[in-house]
Order: structure tokens, then sequence, then C-alpha cells
């Protein structure tokens, strides 16, 4: 398993937002089809109304979703914890 970030826009409520979300997964369609049941589930977003448009593998230390965090906890504390990344403004 391997921690990818998805960013992309979608439906919320009445307005199109941005959004980025890590998650847990085998591969990069496995990666999209975790997001499209998320928000699917969480917001009641039709997948054809969410668009993806960056997915991309990242470090599971500069992650800060609970699940990625949870999912390689021994992998983040054999190689020192996490690293904290500046967001951006």
């Amino acid at each position: 398993m391997k921690a990818f970030r998805v960013q992309g826009l979608a439906p919320f409520g009445k307005m199109r937002q941005q959004f980025t979300l890590d998650v847990v997964a085998e591969n990069e369609n496995d990666a999209k089809d975790r997001v499209y049941s998320t928000l699917g589930s969480r917001h009641r977003a039709p997948r054809r109304k969410i668009e993806l448009n960056d997915v991309s593998e990242i470090d599971p230390r500069t992650s800060s979703e609970p699940q990625v965090l949870n999912h390689f906890r021994e992998q983040i504390l054999a190689q020192g914890g996490p690293i904290q990344v500046a967001e951006e403004e």
C-alpha cells in the first residue's frame, strides 16, 4: 500500500470547490476510486461531477490525514516521526 495525494474540483452544496485528499491505496486507479467513493458518501457528489486534476504518490510522513498516519504509523516512527510541511497561503 502507498499514500497518494489527490487534488481536484467537486460540488460541495451549490458551489464547486477545490479539494485535496490523502488516501491509502494500491495504485493511482485505486486512489481515484477511493476519492470518488469518499466524496460521494460524504457529500452526495456523483462521480461524473467530480473532476480529479492530480494524483501523486507522497511520503506518508507529510500527510495530516488520520487514516494515512494510522496505516503507516510504524514506518513513520521508524523514520523519526512526521515531517511538518509549511502550508501555502
